[in-house]
């Protein structure tokens, strides 16, 4: 079996598009392709099922990949520890968040990390799912439920607060909101429900179970940009809302949600210098700035 093939495996496998897989190789698809017959041929396997949105692993191909991600990995660590970068700042770093919790906090709390650490590169995955760290998918992952594998080490990184957001355009057309029952009268703004990748985003199905959206979106970020519009009331992050003009909070003693972030990485991630460097200072950041996620 050629580790070259084995390559391209994993990057179909970590990115499930042949075009993704390609862009990181810096090969064309056909290529990716092509090599991918070739792997599945030798093994006498179907290793993907071939969807229109993407490539999605057989049983055989998930445990090739356990094996070939086990492969990779040693192969990186021991190429680092040979070479002396496990003990430098130097390197990549790709950490993978929540899409409003990277794009409005983490990515402004970087500069001060980056203009310390010259020789360290970020790659900074916002997204609207959970991180695959199992399929490598990022060095570091922030999440908001708590990752239970033992190849991982998991710390509490911080709470943060959500309330009810309108803004103040909103308001002043429909009046005072004198309770939570009465929203039900209003326009409500919320997720696509079978898009929910956790339970610690259904809000409304926790504390609003009678309250039905008018506008949903997958991406919290489009949630409040429509209440920034006018166009309703939503729950949002509060270090969200404080980024947009003109919001105010409705009903805030009557509605006040906790929630956590939570910080992963694999266990031989954590050996890397650069990666335990910039997991400490994640932490000491979102320390310093708890009246940001909690106010």
């Amino acid at each position: 079996m050629n580790w070259e093939d084995l390559k391209i495996f994993l990057e179909v496998a970590k990115s499930e598009t042949l075009t993704g897989a390609s862009k990181r190789l810096g090969v064309d698809s056909s290529t990716v392709s092509r090599r991918l017959h070739k792997l599945e041929s030798v093994l006498g396997t179907q290793l993907f099922i071939r969807e229109n949105q993407g490539h999605k692993l057989t049983q055989h191909g998930s445990q090739l990949l356990q094996t070939a991600l086990e492969m990779e990995q040693k192969t990186q660590s021991a190429v680092e520890l040979l070479q002396g970068k496990n003990l430098q700042q130097f390197g990549d770093i790709r950490l993978g968040t929540t899409d409003a919790f990277g794009n409005y906090f983490i990515a402004s709390k970087l500069t001060e990390f980056m203009g310390a650490h010259t020789q360290i590169n970020i790659e900074l995955l916002p997204l609207q799912r959970s991180v695959k760290l199992a399929h490598h998918e990022a060095d570091i992952a922030i999440t908001i439920d708590k990752p239970t594998s033992e190849s991982l080490v998991v710390a509490k990184l911080c709470d943060y607060r959500l309330k009810l957001y309108a803004s103040e355009s909103y308001l002043a057309r429909h009046g005072e909101i004198t309770s939570l029952a009465s929203l039900a009268e209003h326009d409500m703004i919320g997720y696509v429900d079978d898009l929910i990748f956790s339970r610690q985003l259904c809000y409304l199905e926790q504390f609003l179970p009678q309250i039905k959206p008018r506008f949903k979106s997958s991406s919290v970020i489009a949630q409040a940009t429509a209440v920034e519009s006018g166009m309703g009331i939503a729950i949002l992050p509060c270090f969200l809302a404080h980024e947009r003009h003109g919001l105010a909070e409705v009903l805030p003693n009557a509605l006040d949600i906790v929630r956590q972030f939570w910080i992963a990485a694999p266990r031989d991630k954590m050996e890397l210098l650069r990666v335990k460097t910039l997991w400490h200072y994640l932490q000491s950041k979102t320390d310093q700035s708890i009246s940001q996620l909690m106010d």
